[in-house]
């Protein structure tokens, strides 16, 4: 697998996120501190994630991307944007119930060519512990299919 990166634009208050390889645990921190400040800025008005260079994901990211839209449609009350062409990724995303939180597209035009990687913030084992709880429970929160799948491991979370 690549090793995943996070890359980012912003211009005019529309942020692009753009999901590159193998998008993992260890990104999450980061992904979840640039939402953070995403949505502090008073020039916020749109994101969207691009996920056609994504080549894996996993459910604590995911969770991340409930967050995005769940911050999104309480700020302006509409769904945000996930740009997807990869097969597998569609699946995973139609699976988990991301098509009644996200307007999912399948191409993106134009493409954007100036993009910043960010920077792997680090977090103590606690912070991701609570990072990896929160983003399951937001996933659970989505459908019955994901609470079944997701339960043991967040109660199991809960307990240590």
């Amino acid at each position: 697998m690549d090793s995943g990166k996070i890359l980012v634009a912003q211009s005019q208050g529309i942020y692009i996120v753009k999901f590159v390889g193998d998008v993992r645990l260890s990104l999450c921190s980061t992904l979840d501190q640039y939402t953070n400040k995403m949505f502090e800025d008073d020039g916020f008005k749109t994101v969207i994630i691009d996920l056609t260079e994504t080549k894996c994901i996993d459910s604590t990211s995911l969770g991340q991307l409930a967050k995005i839209s769940i911050l999104y449609k309480e700020k302006y009350g509409q769904l945000p944007t996930i740009v997807s062409t990869q097969e597998d990724i569609n699946r995973i995303l139609m699976s988990m119930g991301f098509n009644k939180v996200f307007h999912i597209v399948h191409e993106m035009e134009p493409r954007v060519e100036y993009l910043d990687e960010l920077p792997l913030e680090m977090v103590d084992e606690q912070e991701m512990k609570h990072q990896v709880l929160q983003a399951h429970k937001l996933l659970m929160d989505m459908n019955q299919n994901n609470r079944a799948a997701f339960q043991d491991l967040v109660n199991s979370l809960e307990e240590n």
